[in-house]
This record gives C-alpha cells, structure tokens and sequence, in this order.
C-alpha cells in the first residue's frame, strides 16, 4: 500500500480523466491521495479541491495561498480560506504554503507576511502545515523556528530540494520530509544523499502531479500512480523492500494527518 502524499488532480490537467486517473492509483496500489489545491483564492480554486476529496474516497484535501499567489493574499482570501479549512472532514492540512525565490511571482516581502499568517492561522485551528520552499533554505527554517516551534501539530516539507541544514533545522521542529519523483532524476545525487539519512519515521513520498514525473517515466504528465517509482528508488536507497517503504511512508501519513488509511488500495 502507498500513499501520494501531495497531488494536484484537482487541476485542469485531469479535467478529461480524472475518474481513470484515480482508478489507476488504486490500481497501482495507492491506497490514498492527499489533494492539494492552490491557485486565485478568490477564483473557486481552494473550494475545488475540498470538491475532489468529497468525490473520491481515497482523496483528502489540503488548502493554502502558495508563495506564487501571496500576492492575491486579503481579509476576503483569508475568510474565504478559513472557510474551505473547515468546510470538510477531508480537509486535513493547511497548506501548500512557504517561499518561492525561484519565480518571485509575488514579491519577497509579501510572501514573507503572507507565509508567517499562514502559519499563525493553522496553529489556532491546530492543523499541520505543507510547506513549499525554493532556494529560500535559510528564511523558511528561521519563519519556521519563529512561528512553529512547540505547535502541537507537525508539518512537512514537500517536494524537498533543499540542503542539510534546512533539513536538520526542520526534523529540529518535529517535521517530515516528502520527496517527488525529482530524486529520481540523474542529477540528484546530492539529494538522494540527503534522502539516505532522513529518519524512517520522518519520510513521505509523493508525485506533486502532474509536474516531476519519476525516471522512468519522466516526460509524462505525472499522476498518482507514479508514485510507486519514485518509493522504489528511494526503498533501494534505503536498504529496504518497496513493500517495506510503502508501509512505512504510509504509517507516517497517517501520524501526521491523524487520517484512519484503508488497509489496501
């Protein structure tokens, strides 16, 4: 059994299968989907995907004003994201939030303030948080240390690219770590180091779809059922069955999101 533990099905990237795409995870032995939505707070883009985790039995849902929309970020979107937060049982995380100074499609200081109020209205609603961060290592571990420390939920890093420090200042606060299908990729050497000492208990797995589809299927457009390849590569970095990792990431998930997981896909 595994879990994708950040996915965008929601997304118009699915609109002509997502029925299909959803059966062929379970297919493929992915029991559960996390569902993240992002995009215009404003737009119906959170309340889409709270939408797909009603639909489907095996999608839960996470909402949160990404770094690239900080700066759609008001009083009208922080209502309109406390209200999709509470509007389901399926909701299980706020998020995907953080800092993104790769495209600053929003700017550097409004990410910051949009981030720290994130934060700040998660641990008031006891939530965990997801968190996006991009060659911003030493401003998402100090935001982090600032807003998190001694919260009574965790969090997690997604998609992690980020170097040894920001990944020991994070496991510091109680936080897991997620990887996508660009551990797989020739060049992430580096990373799949990184990956190797990550504590079990900390470890997700994911395919943040459709982007980062995993060797050997890289060039596609990503979907749940892809994460299988990216638990195989990390299983063989870490000296365990592919069975044994997706036991594994999927005990975390549920520790994490205090969600009950079916016991197979």
């Amino acid at each position: 059994m595994f879990v994708d533990s950040h996915a965008h099905v929601d997304g118009e990237r699915f609109d002509a299968d997502r029925d299909e795409v959803v059966a062929r995870a379970r297919a493929a032995g992915v029991a559960t989907i996390l569902n993240v939505g992002t995009g215009d707070p404003h737009a119906g883009e959170l309340e889409r995907a709270v939408e797909a985790a009603e639909r489907y039995d095996d999608v839960y849902a996470a909402v949160g004003v990404h770094p690239h929309d900080a700066k759609l970020f008001d009083d009208a979107a922080a209502g309109r994201l406390r209200r999709a937060l509470l509007s389901s049982p399926r909701v299980v995380a706020l998020g995907e939030i953080g800092l993104d100074y790769h495209y600053d499609h929003s700017p550097r200081e409004v990410q910051r303030e949009v981030f720290r109020e994130q934060l700040r209205m998660a641990r008031e609603m006891s939530l965990p948080v997801i968190i996006h961060s991009r060659e911003a290592d030493e401003e998402t571990a100090a935001t982090l240390e600032a807003e998190w420390q001694g919260s009574a939920r965790a969090g997690v890093l997604h998609c992690f690219g980020g170097g040894a420090r920001m990944l020991k200042r994070a496991l510091a606060l109680g936080f897991y770590v997620s990887f996508a299908g660009n551990v797989t990729f020739k060049n992430a050497e580096p990373l799949r180091e990184l990956a190797r000492t990550i504590p079990l208990d900390r470890l997700l797995v994911e395919t943040d779809c459709p982007y980062l589809a995993p060797v050997p299927l890289r060039g596609r457009r990503n979907e749940p059922a892809f994460v299988v390849e990216t638990a195989r590569l990390l299983a063989t970095l870490r000296g365990v069955s592919l069975e044994e990792l997706g036991e594994i990431t999927s005990t975390n998930f549920a520790r994490l999101f205090d969600v009950i997981l079916p016991r197979e896909a």
